[in-house]
Order: C-alpha cells, then sequence, then structure tokens
C-alpha cells in the first residue's frame, strides 16, 4: 500500500534518552525540528541541549516520573532551537524496554503549530461536512461509498451506514448512473473538477416525485499525489428546476398565444377563423381539436339550454395529429350533430364552464362521444385525456373548443386548461365576429340581388348576358349594379355603376340609383342629361360618391350613345378588328356636382359588342391598371363566342379570389333587325 503523507504534513520527530538522559537515537525529523544535526545532538544531555536553565528542574521532574513510574506524559512545551529561537513544541513522552531490560525514554516531537492548524483543519473540515446542507459524499477509486454527510443522508433517504462499501447504482438506481458513474471517471483519469453538473432521478427519500440535483465532482489526492478517490457535492435544485420549468411552460403559452393572435381572424370568414384556432390548438394543445358552435348561435339566435334539453352543435373545423384515429370518430365540417344532455360538451355549453378529464376511462368516453359507436373509436384511438373549453364572446357561449390526447402520453394539465381558456376566449370574440359579419353579408347580398335584374328583359336589336360577383376573399357586397331598360321606339338603356363604399348602406344606395336612373331612362333623355340628374340626386346621399356609364343602343340607327360619370371606359369588340377600349370623356364621378357630362355616338353593327363592367374586375393592389386593361382585351379575342361564356371566361380569368371588391359586368351584343 502506498504510505500516508499525514505524518510527513506532522513532521514528527523521534528522540530517545537513556537513563541518564542522553540521547541515544536522533531522527532527521529531529533535525529538522531543532535544529541540531545527529552529530552534535548524539550523546548531549537533552535537558541542556534543548531546554532553557529556567525549565531544567521541571524536565529533570518529568524525565524521572515516566522512568521510575512507565506513565507516559503528553503536553507542549519551550524548546530551545539551535539558532537560539524558542518553539513550542508538542511532545508524546514514554518509556521502552528492550530485549535486555533495559529501560529508555521516547519522546515524539511535532512542531505545535504545525499540530494546531492540522487539528484546526481537521475540526472545520469535520464540522463543515457534518453541518453542511449540501450532500458530501467520497467515493474511493472503485466508486463504493467511503463516507457520507447528514444532508446527503437526508437528500437520498438512505442512512450513512448503508451507504458505506456500495456502489451508487446500488445505492440510488432510479438516478442516471450512467452519467455519473462517466463522471467520476473522468474526474480521476484527468483531475479536472466537473462543476455544477445536472442530474434529475428519484430518491427513496421521495420515490414518487422527480428531484433536481447539481453535482459537482473533486479528485482526491494526499500530499504524496496519490488519489484516493472522488469527492461529490449534491446540491438540491428541485424548486430552481421546477420554476424554470414553470417559466418555460409560461413561455410556451405565450408563444402560443401571440402565434394565435397572429394566426386566428385574419379574415371574416367564419369557417376559416374555426379552422385555424383548431391549427393552432393541434399538436400544442392536443391530438386532436374540434370548434363546435350552438345551431341557434349559427342561425342566430341565443341559446338557453336547460338541464334537461340536448343540444344541437354544427362542427366547424376539425384537426387532428398526423395518423391520429380519434378523427374517424370527429364530427365532419358543416353537419349538424345531436349531443344528449349527459355529454360533456352539452355541459360545457350549457354552464359555460371548462369540462376536463384528465385520466378518461370506460364510462367516461360514453360521455365524451357522440354515440356508442363514436364512443368505441374513441377507446380504440387510445383517447385517454379530454378538455372541452367554452367559447364565450359578449357574454354569450358561442359553442366549445374540443379537445383530446391520444398520442401525446400527458393528461391535460391546469397548464393547458389556463392555455385553452385563453385561446377559446380570443377565438372566440374572432368567430363572433365573422358570425355577425356573415348574418349582414348574407342580408346584404339578399339585398343586392333584390335589386339587381335576375334575368336581363329581352330587348330589340340586342343579345345580353351579365353578372354580379361578391367580393372573393371576404364575400364583401358593394353597390356594384348593371341594368337593362327597354325604351321606346325599340331602343334599349344600358347602365354600369358603382357607388364607393361596401355593405347594407351601399347596397340601399345602389338600389335607390337605379331606381332613379330607370325613372329617368323612361324620359327619353340625353345620357349627357340623364347623368346630370343622377349627379344631383346623388348629392343628397349622405355624401355618397358613385361611377356610372350610361349607354342607349337605337337598333335602327345602328349607333349607341355613350355618357361616362367617373367610370371605366368600355370595350368595343368587332368582327375582323381589334377588341378596343372605347376613347370617351371621363367626366366627374356623380355626386361631386356642378361638372358636365358629354355623350359621344359610337356605330354599333350587328356583331358588335359593347362590355361593361365595374372596377373590381380589373384592379388588383398588385398589378398596373393597364396590364390589367390589356388583359381584358386579349380575353375578348373571339367576337363569335357565346356571350354566357364571354361572362364566365373574364370572372374566372379577372376576378381574383382575394379582391376585395365586387364585380358588376354587362356584355351586350348588336343583332340584325328582322
Amino acid at each position: 500500500m502506498q504510505p500516508s503523507g499525514l505524518l510527513d504534513v506532522l513532521g514528527v520527530a523521534s528522540v530517545v534518552l537513556d537513563t541518564e538522559g542522553r540521547i541515544v537515537l536522533w531522527s532527521p525529523q529531529a533535525e529538522e525540528l531543532f535544529g541540531y544535526p545527529a552529530q552534535e545532538a548524539l550523546g548531549q544531555y537533552a535537558a541542556r541541549l534543548m531546554v532553557h536553565e529556567q525549565h531544567t528542574d521541571l524536565v529533570v521532574k518529568l524525565f524521572t516520573d515516566v522512568m521510575e513510574t512507565g506513565e507516559g506524559w503528553a503536553g507542549a512545551f519551550p524548546v530551545r532551537h539551535k539558532d537560539g529561537s524558542t518553539r513550542l513544541v508538542e511532545f508524546r513522552n514514554m518509556r521502552l524496554l528492550d530485549d535486555h531490560g533495559s529501560v529508555y525514554a521516547l519522546g515524539l516531537a511535532a512542531d505545535q503549530s504545525t499540530v494546531r492548524r492540522l487539528e484546526r483543519d481537521v475540526a472545520l473540515s469535520a464540522r463543515m461536512v457534518s453541518q453542511s446542507p449540501i450532500g458530501l459524499a467520497v467515493l474511493d477509486t472503485d466508486l463504493r461509498y467511503v463516507s457520507v454527510n447528514p444532508a446527503l443522508e437526508r437528500i437520498n433517504g438512505v442512512p450513512a451506514d448503508e451507504h458505506i462499501g456500495r456502489t451508487v447504482r446500488e445505492v440510488l438506481p432510479f438516478v442516471d448512473v450512467d452519467a455519473l458513474e462517466s463522471a467520476v471517471h473522468q474526474v480521476l483519469d484527468t483531475g479536472v473538477p466537473l462543476v455544477e453538473q445536472p442530474t434529475i432521478g428519484r430518491t427513496p427519500a421521495d420515490p414518487h416525485e422527480d428531484h433536481a440535483w447539481s453535482l459537482s465532482f473533486y479528485r482526491l489526492e494526499d500530499s504524496l499525489g496519490t488519489v484516493l478517490g472522488v469527492g461529490i457535492s449534491v446540491v438540491d435544485v428541485t424548486e430552481r428546476y421546477r420554476a424554470s420549468l414553470e417559466a418555460e411552460a409560461a413561455r410556451r403559452r405565450l408563444a402560443v398565444i401571440a402565434d394565435a393572435t397572429t394566426r386566428i381572424g385574419t379574415t371574416l370568414e367564419l369557417d376559416r377563423t374555426a379552422h385555424e384556432l383548431a391549427d393552432v390548438a393541434v399538436p400544442e394543445l392536443a391530438d386532436i381539436a374540434a370548434v363546435d358552435l350552438l345551431e341557434t348561435v349559427m342561425e342566430g339566435r341565443r341559446s338557453d339550454l336547460g338541464p334537461a334539453e340536448p343540444a344541437m352543435i354544427r362542427a366547424l373545423a376539425v384537426q387532428a395529429d398526423d395518423g391520429c384515429e380519434a378523427l374517424r370518430a370527429a364530427d365532419p365540417p358543416g353537419q349538424v350533430a345531436r349531443y344528449e344532455p349527459d355529454r360533456l360538451v352539452t355541459e360545457c355549453v350549457r354552464t359555460g364552464r371548462p369540462v376536463m378529464v384528465p385520466q378518461v376511462k370506460n364510462g367516461d368516453l360514453v360521455r365524451i362521444a357522440r354515440d356508442p359507436e363514436s364512443a368505441e373509436l374513441l377507446a380504440r384511438a387510445g383517447v385517454h385525456s379530454y378538455l372541452a373549453v367554452p367559447l364565450i364572446a359578449r357574454g354569450e357561449v358561442l359553442g366549445a373548443l374540443d379537445l383530446k390526447r391520444a398520442r401525446n402520453p400527458l393528461p391535460f394539465t391546469d397548464d393547458d386548461l389556463l392555455l385553452a381558456r385563453e385561446l377559446a376566449a380570443r377565438a372566440a370574440v374572432q368567430i363572433d365576429n365573422a358570425r355577425w359579419y356573415q348574418t349582414a353579408r348574407s342580408t346584404a347580398v339578399t339585398l343586392q340581388r333584390s335589386l339587381l335584374p335576375s334575368h336581363p328583359p329581352m330587348t330589340t336589336g340586342l343579345e345580353v348576358a351579365s353578372r354580379y360577383q361578391p367580393a372573393g376573399a371576404v364575400g364583401e357586397v358593394g353597390g356594384d349594379w348593371f341594368d337593362v331598360i327597354p325604351l321606346e321606339g325599340g331602343k334599349t338603356a344600358l347602365v354600369v355603376g358603382d357607388v364607393m363604399g361596401s355593405g347594407i348602406n351601399a347596397a340601399a344606395t345602389m338600389g335607390r340609383l337605379r331606381t332613379a336612373t330607370s325613372t329617368l331612362a323612361s324620359l327619353d333623355l340625353d345620357p349627357a342629361r340623364l347623368l346630370e340628374h343622377l349627379d344631383k340626386i346623388t348629392e343628397g346621399l349622405d355624401h355618397y360618391i358613385a361611377t356610372c356609364l350610361y349607354a342607349v343602343h337605337d337598333p335602327h340607327r345602328r349607333q349607341c350613345r355613350l355618357a361616362n360619370a367617373g367610370h371605366l371606359p368600355p370595350a368595343l369588340v368587332r368582327v375582323g378588328h381589334r377588341p378596343k377600349l372605347l376613347e370617351l370623356p371621363t367626366g366627374a364621378p356623380l355626386g361631386v356636382g356642378g361638372v358636365p357630362f358629354s355623350t359621344t355616338t359610337v356605330d354599333l353593327d350587328p356583331g358588335d359588342q359593347l362590355v361593361l363592367y365595374t372596377d373590381g374586375l380589373v384592379e388588383t393592389r398588385r398589378d398596373p391598371l393597364d396590364e390589367r386593361l390589356d388583359k381584358l382585351l386579349s380575353l375578348l379575342d373571339d367576337p363569335t363566342r357565346p356571350l354566357e361564356e364571354v361572362c364566365d371566361l373574364l370572372l374566372r380569368a379577372m376576378h381574383h379570389p382575394d379582391n376585395h371588391d365586387d364585380v358588376a359586368l354587362l356584355i351586350a351584343r348588336a343583332q340584325d333587325q328582322k
């Protein structure tokens, strides 16, 4: 075995005296402690060499007592050094007998300051180890416990004597032993400490909860450099670890909410808003999410479910993680399903409170699913946790956000409930806005279509086709209109106009202008004169401004007279010629007031076409207007194409789905008089 370096630290000197007090043995440590080499000390009276005169009698008495009684003496005594200084030396004196019966005195001596320093170090180390709140352990080179302090006993929940001689794997099987042993071997091999290494696990002190610790490893060596083992400090950082988990969960919730803020409610389309909510919920919150609205809410009525009433629920959106079999049990979007009073989603929308089942049992599935067949599908899919959160906006329960977990092994928690409620609260307002917008839009569309001619009337000398298309992306209803008005003498008035703005007010204003135009047209006024009257009428309509193109076709003269009030020019299509835009004086929009209009006469032979349209057909936010008008003319390349096909072609090719303006389109083709 390797020698210990502790005695070398103490520098213990050995001195042997005969019965007369002469020095007969003198160790090298004695040379170093007292300063006298052996040749100067051997044979000398120890008292004369090492003790001051005033202490001689005391030393002789102590020597005599040891030699006569055999009782040892221990204590500190001032000793004279060769250099003349005096030093306190710690002594252990005892009597020796050799095999011949001869008596000697043995003195073991060490510098008292060195002894006291070592004592203090040991006392401090022992007290710190025993009273430290930090767990401390020493492993030998075989990775077996040599010692542990009380704090580590408490942390591990294992008494100290059950540690000693055993490995970490034997004492703590539920921690990451492989990583710990790897760290210990690294420190033993390199001597470089590893500080604050995190680990997570469970100990007998708390076998049901994960704890977190910060471990530090230090190689232990004696004064000769011999490796003794590894010291390990263990700090329980479970509270900090849990706080970090909570902070991370809070950060995740905020990130999801921030994401939801940008992703939910991008349009005023009810179905799309519901799908956006479902997309945010999966997979962040659930494996499958459904956004359901009460059918009474969809119909514009307030829901007031009684305790025994079933809920009629319309599924708006369903989203599932890839491969989630529970999707088969979900109600298809657009379908209305009846949920009995005992169903959990019915309870959610009736009470306006969340319903959470962290651990779903077979009996719970019957209350989650719509019917027994769906409950069986949920069971086969492994649905084990359920959460339903009401969608509440402006004090009214609209429906519910229905969440299930099957592939995600974790149950829903209070943190998940908090996040789901926040998402539902934000989305409910967007859904309610979309719902009311859809109701208002439906009303406006109904009004708009009721104010437009369903089919252009039969006219003399003209074949007519028309279309009206609300805005694509949001279904916005505007003030675009067209009209075909039969006049006396076989003439026909063609009108297309656009009231600035959108919604019911714009549609209503459009209806008033259309009625006024029809009335004025019956007076057979010159187009410019008619626009002047419309201009005065528009000035009194709540500051509305409108554009209008008014044309009168005379089949007998094969002419068309046109006047323009700030509208885009019509296209003229002729057989054998390239389509072109008519050059008309633009004029000011209706409602500006005081600006004269002018009439332009254009020949219109049989087969010629006039294409009248509103700006929603050609204007976009990305493309220059000239390019769009050129595209319009390029699509009018076949004068013989049926007019209904031309209308469909223009709407399909020109009206972008994301366009935020509606379109009125009117095409008239001159025919031979028979």
